[in-house]
């Protein structure tokens, strides 16, 4: 491995970070949660509002408080869903593979293609 290739393998890792970091600091915050199983949207849960919900016939626990939601609990082997921590920003998006499930936060106009 030569000089040119620590560079770009260096300067790649700076746009994939300035990418990250720009996504992150300037996301727009987040009105409510989809959860989808199967695809199938099953629930709609405002942001704005505190709660748990058991999801997918007690499968999954999903927690929102202060703006964020998190899975808590899964019957899953792996708990991946768990690890994944808090989604409070539109297009953040948590996932239970075992359990077929997704919660996606969506923004305030996001939904509406067309007003007649």
């Amino acid at each position: 491995m030569g000089k040119r290739d620590l560079w770009l393998i260096g300067g790649l890792l700076l746009l994939a970070a300035a990418l990250f970091l720009s996504s992150w600091l300037l996301g727009r915050p987040g009105a409510y949660a989809v959860v989808r199983v199967d695809g199938r949207e099953v629930a709609r849960y405002a942001l704005t509002q505190n709660g748990s919900y058991e999801l997918n016939g007690g499968t999954n626990l999903l927690v929102i408080q202060d703006g964020a939601a998190r899975i808590t609990g899964a019957d899953c082997p792996d708990r991946l869903c768990v690890r994944q921590g808090w989604i409070s920003k539109a297009g953040q998006v948590i996932t239970c593979l075992p359990n077929r499930l997704t919660v996606t936060v969506y923004g305030p106009d996001d939904g509406v293609d067309v007003y007649m």
